[in-house]
């Protein structure tokens, strides 16, 4: 369970993981970094589960690269999603003229309820309980609605961000690599040729 919050080698050998493979994908640096503004843009989005779906779907239509597009989503993790969320919810009440209600409980209690809604609804079907969605609708309407708009703006910062960010350093990466495969590669045609 640790491992979840802090993986074996810590944050920063994963992060370095990430930024090895992306770097070595075959791709040109636009297609890389175009993944990455998708991938980084899905992590402000209320859809956890999805995120790689969403991610790969929005690189294949922004031509993008799907691997950096997923890859990408590890920008959101348990260290980031907190804040993400709270910048999403509050741009998202924010942006629809919402104010915090706590008449219905703390935003806990509201997945509690939404969760239980859910149990009990889906028990219904094989009791003779009627179906109540009220507190689903409580959490739709303060909760995941407001998460979902307010995701939009930061979402679309932290992608362009990230895309303006990582196509230098891609494109840096790439170039240097060329020219240590070029040396190389001249190297064995010179050994070569020594040879005979």
């Amino acid at each position: 369970m640790l491992e979840f919050f802090w993986p074996k080698g810590g944050w920063g050998r994963a992060a370095m993981y990430v930024k090895h493979r992306v770097n070595r994908l075959p791709d040109p640096p636009d297609r890389i970094a175009r993944g990455i503004c998708a991938g980084v843009f899905t992590t402000f989005t209320p859809f956890y589960g999805l995120h790689f779906v969403i991610a790969a779907l929005l690189a294949f239509v922004m031509r993008g690269n799907i691997l950096a597009a997923i890859l990408a989503t590890f920008f959101g993790n348990p260290l980031t999603y907190v804040p993400i969320g709270v910048i999403s919810m509050k741009t998202g009440y924010w942006l629809l003229g919402l104010e915090a209600n706590y008449e219905h409980g703390g935003l806990g209690h509201k997945f509690v309820k939404a969760g239980e809604d859910l149990w009990q609804n889906m028990t219904a079907i094989f009791s003779d309980h009627a179906a109540d969605w009220s507190d689903l609708r409580i959490f739709y309407d303060e909760v995941f609605y407001p998460y979902m708009i307010g995701g939009i703006l930061p979402g679309i910062a932290f992608g362009l961000a990230g895309y303006f960010v990582t196509l230098p350093i891609i494109t840096a990466y790439q170039n240097r690599r060329k020219g240590v495969l070029k040396a190389k590669l001249a190297s064995l045609k010179k050994k070569k040729a020594q040879d005979l």
